[in-house]
């Protein structure tokens, strides 16, 4: 019996653990073909060689032959499978990067995308081998069921991003019905002459993502980066003006993904005049706003005033901020922590809801932030990435860059007036700083996270 209880114990401490927790996979995402404990031999010596290409020059003006036949290829749907498990791994990890970034711009706005984050690694991981793969493997939540790093025992990394891209196609599902506005667009940039695996390449692609492979010569940073912003800019959808610099001149391999979404907020409106928004308890400033009234779940839980707003059938919005204070809370414990209490006890209630329209850009790179996070060697220019190319490919960037925005879904603008009926609505008004979350539904995985402290700086 006490055993039974010490048990339990240790289960509910691994379960309730901060951001640094390690997920426990599901048994069926275990590679069987390279899991015989009797025959535990180094990964790279079973791992068979790839089959190669040559990416064009990004100064063609062609579109390849192969990647026509990755915008074309079918997803595989004989094998679909559940995608709860990923919520936990994805906003863990986007945790420990909004840690990194926060550190950096304090208490300036930050904006960014856990499962896009989680996805530039795991496609990483696909091409990774060796104690690079382990690595990778422990960073994306999963821990090796063998302490050997040696040992061949590896999680199926294919299944992790079917599942992913599973969630990932939620907002392109209804964003036609819907009135939303989602795209992206993939681009790897390879040293010319490097040869990159056709597999690792077709796992990226998947049916309504901008997907392009190129060349680019990276002897010249100064050049390489102009060519990339300009290719990166002609291909995307919603003109991104490209702020990549100082690319290190022995890269070989360059992961970049643009987003965009604009999430609508039905039945709102803009509001004519701008309304006051504090900084802090002394500074406010006036900013453009909008205006809704209907039924949404709420509540006010540790300090916070919680919000939660259907944006389709698919994606819902939650709101939180601090109940009697302009600042952010300083230990972030709220923001860090995958909180299930903050979805339980919701109750419906009618709400006059005004808020900030909002507009965010931001840009990181992934490789930098991993340096900060004390792991600057994890995909540095030793790193085993022989699944992914059979030349000596150096990861230079892993950038990551979104366009958030947060929108009314009526155009014509309103005067700011109180309510009919005031008495019997819920008057809540997010004029000072707080967070966002915006979460796929059936997953409940965290697409984007953000903390708005000035809605006026785009960046």
């Amino acid at each position: 019996m006490k055993l039974g209880v010490i048990l339990l114990c240790v289960l509910l401490y691994l379960t309730t653990g901060g951001c640094d927790r390690v997920y426990v996979h599901p048994f069926f995402l275990v590679d069987f073909n390279n899991s015989n404990a009797n025959s535990c031999k180094e990964l790279g010596e079973r791992e068979p060689l790839v089959k190669t290409f040559v990416p064009l020059s990004i100064e063609s003006h062609f579109t390849s032959t192969y990647e026509e036949s990755l915008r074309n290829k079918s997803e595989e749907e004989e094998k679909r499978l559940g995608v709860n498990f990923l919520k936990d791994p994805i906003s863990i990890l986007g945790a420990r990067f909004y840690k990194e970034l926060k550190k950096i711009h304090e208490n300036s706005n930050i904006i960014l995308s856990p499962i896009f984050i989680y996805e530039s690694l795991l496609s990483i991981y696909l091409g990774a081998s060796g104690e690079t793969a382990t690595n990778l493997q422990i960073l994306l939540g999963f821990n090796p069921p063998s302490s050997d790093s040696h040992c061949t025992f590896k999680i199926d990394g294919h299944k992790v991003l079917f599942a992913l891209k599973i969630i990932l196609n939620a907002p392109l599902r209804f964003r036609d019905t819907e009135g939303l506005i989602f795209s992206k667009l993939l681009c790897l940039f390879s040293a010319p002459g490097a040869h990159l695996s056709e597999s690792f390449v077709h796992e990226l692609a998947f049916p309504d993502v901008n997907f392009h492979i190129r060349a680019v010569d990276f002897t010249n940073p100064t050049e390489a980066a102009k060519q990339i912003n300009a290719f990166v800019e002609s291909k995307s959808a919603h003109r991104i003006k490209g702020l990549l610099a100082d690319i290190d001149q022995e890269t070989t391999l360059l992961l970049t993904t643009y987003t965009h979404f604009k999430a609508v907020i039905n039945g709102a409106s803009p509001l004519k005049e701008p309304q006051e928004f504090w900084l802090d308890s002394q500074t406010k400033i006036f900013v453009p706003m909008m205006t809704v009234t209907g039924v949404f779940k709420h509540k006010y839980h540790a300090g916070l005033s919680i919000v939660k707003i259907p944006l389709s059938k698919s994606l819902f919005l939650l709101l939180l901020q601090p109940s009697n204070s302009n600042q952010l809370h300083s230990d972030d414990q709220y923001s860090l922590t995958p909180s299930l209490e903050w979805f339980q006890g919701l109750k419906s209630k009618q709400i006059h809801l005004t808020l900030p329209r909002v507009s965010f850009n931001s840009i990181f790179d992934l490789q930098e932030l991993l340096g900060k996070q004390g792991m600057p060697n994890l995909l540095g220019k030793e790193a085993n990435l022989r699944l992914l190319s059979n030349s000596n490919v150096t990861i230079g960037k892993i950038i990551n860059q979104q366009l958030f925005e947060l929108s009314p879904s009526e155009e014509d603008p309103v005067e700011a007036h109180t309510e009919e009926n005031a008495s019997e609505k819920l008057k809540i008004t997010f004029n000072r700083a707080f967070w966002f979350r915006m979460y796929e539904k059936e997953s409940a995985a965290l697409i984007y996270f953000g903390q708005i402290t000035n809605p006026l700086n785009e960046t």
